[in-house]
């Protein structure tokens, strides 16, 4: 009986496995250069954690309810299982710090999403890990640490209903709230 009970478990903990690495973000520092300079991406060994593949940040919804106080834009999108920024979405957490860095009384939320797919632990983990990559990337552009705040919803609070590919798109994002 005990033979069966490991086996189950062998092979529920396989099916949880992910090819993603949740440990590793990827962000550039661009605090200290110009427009013009080259940017320094950050390794492992500077940040502590490796580079990863594949994200995205934008604004996907330019209604108000995307806008806040904090910058012009307050919602960061990724792609599917991945938790990266893109450089060309750069421009959206660079606002965001601005106007963090001017407002030194400003407090930030950043909440993480993912959208359905997935197990519950993973999800949040997932969603984690995008906040994080957010505070990073506001961080290494000069925003105070006791000003942001990561946190993770998983899939427990997706902006859009449904399981279509457009709803769970808007449910892949990082949020930054004013606290």
């Amino acid at each position: 009986m005990s033979k069966w009970i490991l086996m189950a478990l062998v092979a529920a903990l396989a099916a949880c496995s992910t090819p993603v690495k949740l440990d590793e973000t990827s962000v550039e520092d661009k605090s200290s250069q110009g427009s013009g300079a080259v940017m320094k991406a950050l390794t492992p060994a500077t940040t502590g954690a490796a580079s990863s593949n594949a994200g995205s940040v934008a604004s996907l919804d330019a209604s108000p309810t995307a806008k806040s106080a904090v910058g012009a834009e307050r919602i960061v999108y990724f792609d599917f299982d991945s938790f990266a920024i893109r450089p060309e979405f750069q421009g959206i957490i660079e606002s965001n710090a601005r106007t963090l860095k001017g407002n030194k009384a400003a407090k930030i939320s950043i909440e993480g999403h993912t959208d359905e797919r997935g197990g519950r632990e993973y999800n949040l983990a997932l969603g984690q890990k995008r906040s994080e990559a957010v505070r990073k990337a506001l961080g290494l552009l000069g925003v105070s640490e006791a000003q942001m705040e990561a946190v993770s919803f998983g899939k427990e609070k997706p902006a859009v209903a449904g399981n279509s590919e457009a709803a769970m798109e808007k449910n892949r994002r990082a949020e930054i709230s004013v606290r």
